[in-house]
């Protein structure tokens, strides 16, 4: 991590002065791995770091995970817990220490059973809903982070490259999902991004298909891959459709709709502008297409240390965008029964624009196999 830790804990100390509450909290997640500089595991042990609008953090810490936690270079109060004692009397400790009377939380990643030992440890405690403004400090990205952005990138091109090229008529969705799977950690994935989206054919229709172990492809099909590595704690989220062998009147009409959706939020694209007006300018164009009714999603959401965060590319959205927000531009097109296209590229605002962070060609491809 670019800043020190005290540093990067003090920019959530402001988020909690700007809501007007005595402390945040952060769980193992990507804000908590922002603000810590190390990844720790969710599971059934609260584990929690609270940082005051003003004084010291302090952290409730698994037993199992203090040598861990002691890389971490944290200078704050640290109360743990053991399985066999149960955590209750370290939420006491622990909300007794801080003294504080209200908490933001992370309502998209805090499970209820923590929300409820804080409660049972200080009844009177007020806990609002923090994710917004808690997140909102992952959205304008670092050189740093950008870097990393453009390894997962470039890794899971490389392993679409290699995977389209193996691909030969009558292999199975799930086949070809475990090739590019291979070939992701072939190219230096630390991990997924998420489980591959492979699907051909009448599966292209579901935006989030599973790969099908009875599906052979066949000649016509339509293929859609949407995917990603994920790569020193930043993950790529890429979506490429392509045809098998040839392609329809009807494929080639509706996938150069998709790309002049993509082509037109990318118009707009610069800073300062809504969420809205780039949603707005890619659906127009879904909209005045004789394919009007295969629209079933919005443009596309934040990228970063999450496949979906802020900000979220739909109307009705008119937050500004400043630079530093990395977004998919992914508009697409699905009829349930027949097959769908959706082309999704990684791009970066910028001052005066944008920067493509994809770079895989999105001119109409048929895979001759």
């Amino acid at each position: 991590m670019s800043k020190p830790l005290k540093l990067r804990l003090s920019e959530y100390a402001g988020v909690a002065v700007e809501m007007g509450v005595d402390a945040v909290a952060l769980v193992p997640g990507p804000n908590f791995t922002r603000a810590i500089g190390r990844s720790f595991m969710s599971h059934e042990r609260p584990f929690l770091v609270v940082i005051p609008a003003d004084g010291p953090a302090a952290a409730l810490v698994p037993n199992l995970e203090l040598a861990s936690w002691d890389l971490v270079g944290f200078d704050g109060a640290v109360f743990d817990w053991r399985d066999q004692d149960g955590y209750a009397a370290a939420f006491a400790d622990l909300l007794g220490h801080l003294g504080i009377s209200s908490l933001a939380v992370e309502g998209q990643v805090m499970r209820v059973f923590v929300h409820h030992a804080l409660k049972a440890a200080q009844p009177d405690l007020t806990i609002i809903e923090g994710e917004r403004e808690i997140s909102a400090l992952r959205m304008i990205k670092t050189d740093e982070d950008i870097a990393a952005l453009q390894s997962a990138i470039d890794i899971s091109e490389r392993a679409l490259q290699r995977t389209l090229d193996s691909i030969t008529l009558g292999q199975t969705e799930k086949q070809i999902e475990q090739t590019l799977i291979k070939m992701l950690f072939d190219e230096g994935a630390d991990d997924l991004s998420f489980h591959p989206i492979v699907a051909a054919g009448d599966g292209s229709a579901q935006p989030h298909a599973h790969a099908r172990h009875d599906y052979a492809v066949k000649a016509g099909d339509a293929l859609l891959i949407d995917f990603g590595a994920r790569k020193d704690g930043f993950v790529a989220d890429i979506t490429r459709t392509v045809f098998l062998d040839h392609v329809t009147d009807e494929g080639r009409a509706v996938y150069d709709t998709v790309l002049q959706a993509n082509l037109a939020a990318l118009a707009v694209t610069r800073a300062g502008v809504t969420a809205h007006d780039i949603d707005d300018a890619a659906t127009q164009v879904l909209e005045a297409s004789d394919f009007a009714d295969r629209i079933r999603t919005k443009t596309g959401h934040g990228l970063g240390r999450d496949v979906h965060e802020a900000p979220y590319i739909v109307r009705g959205n008119d937050m500004p965008l400043p630079a530093g927000t990395v977004y998919t531009n992914e508009p697409g097109l699905y009829e349930i029964g027949n097959f769908g296209v959706r082309i999704e590229d990684d791009v970066l605002i910028t001052e005066d624009g944008y920067r493509t962070l994809t770079h895989f060609p999105k001119d109409l491809m048929v895979i001759s196999c």
